[in-house]
């Protein structure tokens, strides 16, 4: 099995290579394409890797990656699982994108904190006048009053 590469992006400024030894592969029978039948491949991938003990990531990007992917890890193990093809092949890849996806994602800064704006007097004036125009829409669909009561 090859290294996971992840290109230079937010995050991780040199880019990331996660070896082989870190990765684990387990193949099993997939529920969808190329799963039934007799003479089928175990084509389902489940790609699995140990954030704690990677040699891969400093210790400030392993705690950003846990903390950002928790809800995802069992342990500290992050695991993806690829069924959708036929082929063995095409899974594997497809596991390897989805978790190169995960970490690239886990290991992105977070945004800008929002800086608070005031609306502008004209888009009160707009919105307070087209809030005036809809009352006037309803008001006049409403039965007129009559004189006696």
């Amino acid at each position: 099995m090859d290294p996971l590469v992840l290109d230079p992006g937010p995050g991780i400024p040199h880019g990331l290579t996660i070896p082989a030894a870190d990765l684990t592969e387990q193949f099993a029978r997939s529920s969808g394409p190329g799963g039934q039948g007799v003479n089928t491949t175990d084509s389902k991938v489940q790609l699995s890797l140990d954030l704690a003990a990677t040699s891969a990531l400093d210790e400030r990007q392993r705690r950003r990656a846990i903390r950002n992917l928790s809800t995802r890890l069992s342990g500290t193990v992050l695991q993806v699982e690829a069924s959708s093809q036929r082929s063995q092949l095409r899974n594997r890849n497809e596991a390897r994108r989805r978790l190169a996806a995960l970490l690239r994602e886990a290991l992105a800064p977070p945004p800008p904190p929002r800086r608070r704006t005031r609306p502008t007097k004209g888009s009160v004036r707009r919105r307070l006048a087209a809030k005036r125009h809809r009352s006037d829409i309803k008001a006049a669909r409403r039965k007129p009053d009559r004189p006696g009561d």
